[in-house]
């Protein structure tokens, strides 16, 4: 795609998907472990969102031991991420990673701008009955490994979470 801030990748097809991906998922390791077609499409943003950190059901997450990234509604507001093209065949391993099954996220569908303004629409997901808490530990370490994935947009995946973050 010329000058959409996006590899030279083609878009979605009948075997493939856009996911909008925030928080670890901006990790190439950790969108890998589970989903190996992932393939870096570009760097878009999400309006009228916001990024935040919290529990599911206020139950402190055992795998990352304190608050997970959510989005939700904001006018005004703006969520950086990545988007990915996956094979369908990730759409349930991606599912499960997200805890959808489980009810702790749902699907969303969400349209992203490129850099260059161009939309496009993304899968994405959004936690349910979630009460905020701070970053945990490994968010900090996933902000700084990968602040440079977002460094074209100037905008840190955490950064509207200063106040949480330190």
């Amino acid at each position: 795609m010329a000058n959409s801030g996006c590899k030279d990748v083609t878009g979605p097809d009948e075997e493939s998907f856009l996911y909008f991906a925030y928080g670890s998922n901006l990790l190439t390791e950790r969108i890998h472990l589970r989903n190996p077609s992932a393939a870096f499409f570009c760097v878009a943003r999400l309006q009228d969102f916001k990024l935040d950190f919290g529990n599911s059901q206020g139950k402190t997450s055992q795998t990352w031991h304190g608050g997970i990234a959510t989005i939700f509604q904001s006018p005004g507001d703006e969520v950086w991420g990545v988007v990915w093209k996956m094979n369908k065949s990730n759409l349930n391993s991606l599912d499960e990673q997200e805890g959808v099954k489980s009810g702790m996220y749902v699907v969303i569908e969400v349209k992203v701008a490129t850099q260059e303004g161009k939309e496009i629409t993304c899968r994405s997901y959004l936690m349910t009955n979630y009460e905020s808490a701070p970053p945990s530990p490994q968010y900090k370490k996933v902000e700084k490994e990968t602040s440079h994935c977002l460094s074209e947009s100037g905008k840190s995946p955490l950064q509207a979470q200063d106040k949480n973050v330190g």
